[in-house]
């Protein structure tokens, strides 16, 4: 056998002499130019050589490129059949399959490609972004794990790339930072740091790093990608689109690009250009089963149920084995599933291969909400305790650390630390903060407020954990951290210009400009003290719910992220008695400072709570607040469909169902059951 297009387009590159060899490079510099005169130049030299591999490998680009995708497959699959070791002419036609929607085809292309050339960075690249687009995480991480080591030559950085493809994550960021000591300017080796750093959800630290890459490469096109999903996925989406935008001149059909621009206008609001380019997406690639999640993401948080219980419908019919789809849908909380998809989902779960972590804990998680429906409690809690299990190791929560943190805070947030700094922060009285556990009635305080005409309903605000993880310090989970100590050494127009940063940070998502706007992320209530340094006029109102309910509620919710005490009963009682006792410290230090808010009370008695909730506010009263079903505000949390309707009590007890098997949860909260203000006996 002769030798192949890739060893012969290396013979020519390196020099080949004649006539047609020089027709050849002349081609070849034609294709991102002018790729119409390439085809011309390809199509003479076919003439001139009949079955010439690397002129019909060319004409097949030149057919892409110029948007014929058609027709470049069919150039390009019998010139994969003539060339079964050609790891180029796959490549280039699993590009062509993608434009063409036949994505799973265009998969096992680069996959094939892959095996052919491991060397080959590009072809793991294009084979990661496909996956991604089926919904196999697991199988696209790997895949970007090993196009990072196949863009690399040095031998150390070999070697911390195999570290990073084995999941050897801490080894590989410790040889990765002795490498940039003496390298500091290595973009491979920044990126590099940056993806472990990702995969470890020290997103701050990665977006620092790639910022660093983009800023010494700026055309390091996968280093600028990493940056802008890790911007997202650091809830700043304004900068995510920037990086985008430059992502897009270059390549303006990327799917993953164009969807991450789609993920990032819906964080921002901005639903209806986000729902307009997901269904730009899908006209020309209906197959992607993780866009028509997304999609059906964005349409839940503007109240279009049915068309968003749809496109969870199709990503479950592309990808049956997408746990995640299954989760979303049982997570509107109003979906009942028949029998035929619970048997589906066990089905799923009870394959051997082919079936992540990932979408087996979706799936765990999604059953137990379809059993708990059916009433099989047992059941259920089973697929809810599994689904937990999974999901807990692959986290680092560490109970003892936020238990350590809890207590640096008390010792810190004194009155006599407050006094000494009082109105050193910034006046704005613009903020209205809910705080508490997740899933304890704060979606419902924000619907009701967002129904004042003074008042403005937001998202899960990332801004004031960003600042705080900013003083932080750390490098490392195992360093100590700056704060909440380093508090203590800033002067009053460091607080003021904190409190600044904050509100200019929250600009973007203020779009009815009203007086006040609400910032509603449970998880601030550990930074309590810091928004009354930065921010001493702004509202705080603490949402809580009985202990039992709202920690078991916890316990059957998958979170996206960023609740990592919740995937176990015993994490999740520690949790909350943490909570409970910052609370009460405020309470005794800053009296009267925060306004409660229980949920029983509330749905007990929706209206003088709610006047109660405004007069704290200093807001007048509102029958609005008293409709707030009927705001079509965007929601976008676990609580969406359920604050689109009037409250109702069936909530209130539904751990009871359940109290069997809880008793290691019941055992650690006891100190507080009783106290719980109004608690039924438990």
């Amino acid at each position: 056998m002769g030798p192949t297009v890739d060893q012969e387009m290396e013979n020519s590159a390196a020099g080949e002499v004649g006539t047609l060899a020089q027709a050849l490079r002349h081609t070849e510099r034609l294709l991102s130019a002018n790729p119409h005169a390439a085809e011309q130049q390809a199509r003479e030299i076919l003439l001139a050589a009949p079955g010439h591999p690397i002129a019909l490998l060319f004409l097949g680009m030149a057919l892409r490129r110029q948007g014929r995708a058609d027709a470049a497959r069919d150039v390009l699959q019998p010139l994969a059949a003539a060339q079964p070791k050609s790891a180029d002419v796959r490549y280039e036609l699993g590009l062509a399959l993608n434009e063409l929607n036949e994505t799973r085809e265009a998969a096992e292309t680069f996959r094939a490609a892959t095996m052919l050339n491991p060397k080959s960075p590009r072809a793991w690249l294009a084979l990661g972004d496909t996956l991604h687009l089926l919904g196999d995480s697991a199988g696209a991480d790997n895949a970007y794990a090993r196009h990072i080591q196949a863009s690399v030559n040095e031998p150390r950085l070999m070697e911390a790339a195999a570290m990073l493809c084995e999941g050897r994550l801490a080894i590989a960021e410790r040889m990765l930072r002795a490498y940039l000591k003496e390298r500091p300017t290595d973009v491979s080796a920044i990126r590099m740091l940056a993806e472990t750093g990702t995969r470890l959800g020290r997103y701050d630290d990665a977006g620092k790093l790639l910022a660093r890459c983009v800023e010494l490469a700026p055309g390091f096109v996968a280093a600028r990608h990493n940056y802008a999903t890790v911007l997202y996925r650091q809830g700043k989406s304004a900068e995510a689109i920037a990086q985008i935008e430059i992502l897009l001149k270059s390549d303006p059909r990327n799917a993953n690009y164009r969807n991450l621009m789609a993920a990032s206008l819906a964080r921002l609001g901005e639903h209806e250009p986000a729902i307009a380019m997901y269904e730009d997406i899908l006209r020309s690639t209906p197959s992607h089963p993780k866009t028509w999640m997304s999609y059906g993401h964005t349409l839940r948080a503007v109240g279009r149920q049915q068309d968003c219980i749809a496109a969870y419908r199709k990503s479950i019919s592309l990808a049956p084995n997408l746990g995640e789809s299954y989760w979303s849908l049982a997570n509107l909380k109003t979906v009942r599933f028949e029998r035929k998809d619970i048997a589906a989902m066990e089905a799923q779960l009870a394959r051997t291969t082919g079936l992540s972590d990932e979408d087996r804990y979706h799936l765990h998680f999604a059953l137990g909400k379809a059993l708990e429906d059916e009433k099989n409690y047992e059941a259920s809690f089973r697929h809810y305790d599994e689904g937990n299990r999974l999901r807990r190791e692959s986290l680092e929560y560490d109970a003892d650390d936020f238990t350590d943190k809890v207590e640096r805070a008390k010792n810190l947030f004194t009155r006599t630390f407050f006094e000494s700094r009082k109105d050193w922060g910034h006046p704005s009285a613009e903020p209205i903060f809910i705080v508490g556990l997740p899933r304890s009635g704060s979606t419902l305080i924000e619907q009701i407020l967002a129904s004042h005409s003074q008042v403005e309903g937001t998202m899960e605000l990332p801004d004031i954990i960003s600042i705080a993880l900013q003083m932080d310090g750390k490098k490392r989970n195992n360093e100590p951290s700056a704060y909440p100590e380093i508090l203590k050494t800033l002067d009053a127009p460091s607080l003021h210009g904190l409190g600044e940063k904050y509100l200019s940070g929250t600009k973007l998502q203020r779009r009815l400009k009203r007086p006040y706007f609400i910032d509603k992320m449970p998880n601030n209530f550990l930074h309590v003290g810091l928004i009354q340094l930065i921010l001493p006029n702004a509202k705080i109102i603490d949402a809580r719910r009985h202990p039992m309910a709202a920690c078991f509620s916890g316990f059957k919710q998958h979170f996206a992220r960023g609740q990592g005490f919740s995937y176990s009963l015993t994490d999740i009682g520690r949790y909350y008695l943490d909570y409970i006792s910052l609370m009460e410290h405020f309470d005794r230090e800053l009296p009267g400072r925060i306004h409660r808010v229980l949920y029983e009370r509330m749905v007990d008695d929706p209206e003088r709570e709610v006047r109660r909730l405004l007069d704290y506010c200093g807001l007048p009263f509102e029958e609005n607040c008293l409709r707030f079903y009927e705001n079509e505000r965007s929601v976008r949390t676990a609580s969406s469909e359920q604050v689109r309707q009037p409250i109702f009590r069936d909530g209130l007890e539904q751990w009871r169902n359940y109290e069997q098997w809880l008793a290691p949860l019941k055992g650690i909260l006891a100190p507080v059951l009783a106290a719980y203000p109004g608690a039924p006996a438990t």
